[in-house]
């Protein structure tokens, strides 16, 4: 794991998004996430919805070391315009702006996941700042793996504060 910047704290604007939900242990379970999203690309696709200032994203509710694994909810996200109708699985919504801390970070694979959001926890901890368990946290990814001459994950690991 290479971390990227440093966490910032940062403003973020709300974000409409076209959805897939899950409810369950997804913790490390990296066919979760290929599901959520093959079933949201396979609806986006046929409708040319990715653009160039697409973002690809997912959102966590809970905090894993509260809520028992089977009970954690998951949404796999992209950033679409308010004019786009949803069918089927995939459902619209509004995901929350406001006051986040930032860290960007180049992961080798999956196993890299859970160990870069408590990097950001530990800072956040060391800065006296207070999660906002009121709002979603969330992974926005800039880049496709497989398309990362080594398969790395780069992305953005996004978590609400007070």
């Amino acid at each position: 794991m290479e971390i990227l910047n440093e966490p910032e704290i940062t403003e973020i604007e709300e974000k409409n998004v076209a959805c897939v939900s899950f409810v369950g242990n997804y913790m490390g379970n990296a066919e979760v996430f290929e599901g959520l999203f093959g079933k949201l690309m396979g609806w986006a696709g046929p409708k040319n919805l990715m653009g160039p200032n697409t973002l690809l994203m997912s959102a966590y509710y809970d905090d894993p070391g509260v809520t028992p694994p089977e009970e954690l909810k998951l949404d796999v996200c992209m950033t679409i315009d308010d004019d786009i109708e949803v069918e089927g699985e995939v459902q619209k919504k509004t995901l929350p702006g406001g006051k986040y801390v930032i860290m960007r970070a180049e992961l080798t694979g999956s196993e890299e996941y859970a160990p870069a959001w408590e990097k950001v926890v530990e800072w956040l901890m060391q800065n006296d700042l207070e999660i906002d368990m009121s709002r979603a946290s969330y992974e926005i990814y800039l880049n496709s793996p497989e398309e990362h001459p080594k398969k790395h994950h780069i992305l953005d690991i996004c978590m609400p504060v007070k």
